[in-house]
């Protein structure tokens, strides 16, 4: 974790990932479009100021460009500015689309060329950012494409989560509540404490009590991440606690494009399981009152209209693919533990999501007013 990582003063990005050269500084650097747009001038600005000879491409980027062209666009660009795998690892500055494209064409390139993350949004920080998977969406699938490649190095910054539009707050979040259902009480005690002002101040910190929450919310939900990737990084095994809310959100997400971001899709799955979890007699109703609550205090949706049995099943169907034939389902016990189902049968889940339809429009009714 990095303050001002962009400070003229700050040579910690010049130095990240990279031998010694006793050739001139040279960086290729692939900057999500936005954030070229908010931040672009200090970024050259620190470059040339340490005497960076830098080449930028600027990539658009969204769910729906989240494809090989995009990472063959960037393969060009490596090509062209001809880097030295020892010296020059290639640098992203995104969010977590930007990261997977450029982690992804890295682990291409030469078989694997060193590259720095250097995430912008909330998710980014707290998940796409501290991974090993890079990946991008193939046909109607997400993320279907992609390596296990470790990032050289990852700085995080909170200070870029100043210019982002509050949705992409709440959409990183999300991520940050699946942490806290599954493994971190306390974190899911501090988002009820917290969080209508994370939002509101961007995870700044504008007040002492503020900038304590804002830090112990992003260094639990990254040492949380950290703890359940660390041993499992290449998923040998593949009951993984931090699949929950992963399980039918692909599929929603994508078919839902553009209309929910990734947290969003993910929060409507955890919302499913949260039922699935109740009628199971594995979440009391008293905290299945605090997790919708919570939920609605930070302006999650609960549900889609797609969310209906054929999409499940088929979502399920998927998922059950790509965890070598077992549902190996995450469920929330309580708050803050979890264990997993392989008996999952579609009368619950139907039960689940009409449920779900019935208390959306009647429970969270300010939410469509949040995103504006």
């Amino acid at each position: 974790m990095v303050d001002g990582l962009f400070d003229l003063d700050n040579r910690i990005l010049v130095e990240a990932g990279s031998s010694h050269s006793h050739g001139p500084l040279r960086r290729l650097v692939v900057i999500d479009a936005n954030v070229d747009r908010l931040h672009g001038e200090r970024i050259r600005r620190y470059f040339t100021h340490h005497g960076v000879k830098h080449n930028i491409l600027t990539l658009p980027v969204s769910e729906a460009e989240k494809t090989m062209d995009s990472v063959f666009t960037v393969l060009r660009r490596i090509d062209e500015f001809g880097i030295s795998r020892r010296h020059e690892p290639i640098i992203a500055i995104g969010g977590g689309v930007l990261l997977d494209i450029v982690g992804l064409a890295a682990s291409l390139y030469r078989r694997s060329t060193p590259y720095i993350r250097v995430p912008t949004t909330l998710i980014g920080l707290v998940d796409a950012g501290v991974g090993a998977k890079t990946g991008v969406n193939h046909g109607a699938h997400k993320n279907r494409l992609g390596s296990y490649f470790p990032a050289k190095t990852t700085l995080l910054d909170r200070g870029f989560l100043e210019t982002l539009d509050p949705r992409h707050i709440v959409n990183g979040l999300a991520e940050i509540l699946k942490i806290a259902l599954i493994k971190d009480r306390a974190l899911f005690e501090l988002l009820e404490r917290h969080g209508p002002t994370l939002i509101e101040e961007r995870l700044q910190g504008e007040t002492p009590e503020s900038a304590r929450g804002a830090t112990q919310v992003i260094e639990r939900a990254i040492t949380g991440m950290l703890e359940e990737l660390e041993m499992n990084l290449w998923e040998h095994k593949l009951e993984r606690v931090v699949d929950y809310g992963h399980s039918f959100s692909p599929t929603l997400e994508m078919l839902a494009l553009p209309e929910l971001l990734h947290g969003e899709a993910v929060n409507i799955d955890m919302a499913l399981t949260t039922l699935l979890s109740v009628q199971r007699g594995l979440i009391r109703p008293a905290e299945q009152q605090r997790i919708f609550t919570l939920m609605r205090a930070l302006g999650l949706p609960v549900y889609h209209r797609l969310c209906e049995p054929s999409v499940l099943e088929a979502a399920l169907a998927d998922t059950v693919r790509h965890r070598d034939g077992l549902q190996r389902l995450p469920l929330a016990m309580g708050i803050g533990s979890a264990c997993f189902v392989n008996d999952l049968q579609p009368s619950e889940l139907y039960r689940a999501a009409a449920t779900l339809r019935e208390w959306a429009p009647a429970t969270f009714p300010e939410r469509r007013a949040l995103h504006a």
